[in-house]
């Protein structure tokens, strides 16, 4: 009983997630694109939805300050910046078809298992 809760809460949460990430346009790598660029066209319309996902991420911040994050904090800014998605928004997308966000999926899942087949000589040398 407590198993089929636990599964069924972690599907509503999701859901949840997933429909807030299309109704704030996170799933649309233009408007990502044009929240991005500073310079242009800048579209500010997704501020509260980052602002919003800091406060919420406070807390993880402050348990991972110790940890040595900037080449993975790099390597997500360059990816959100070139294809204008993230993971939750690319996983939500690809349910709309989003040739871009197969792509970006695909990519993602090959560095996380690159990263998991060279991560012990990855960390052995950042330490």
């Amino acid at each position: 009983m407590k198993r089929s809760f636990a599964l069924l809460s972690q599907f509503a949460i999701g859901v949840i997630f997933g429909l807030g990430l299309i109704i704030s346009g996170m799933t649309n790598p233009q408007k990502i694109l044009q929240f991005l660029d500073l310079a242009g066209s800048w579209d500010p319309s997704l501020i509260f939805v980052m602002l919003g996902g800091i406060l919420v991420s406070l807390a993880a911040f402050y348990l991972a300050r110790k940890r040595h994050l900037v080449i993975g904090s790099l390597l997500f800014g360059i990816g959100w910046g070139v294809a204008g998605f993230c993971p939750g928004p690319a996983i939500v997308a690809l349910g709309s078809g989003h040739v871009k966000a197969l792509v970006f999926t695909c990519m993602m899942l090959i560095g996380m298992l690159i990263y998991q087949q060279l991560g012990s000589q990855i960390k052995n040398r950042l330490h």
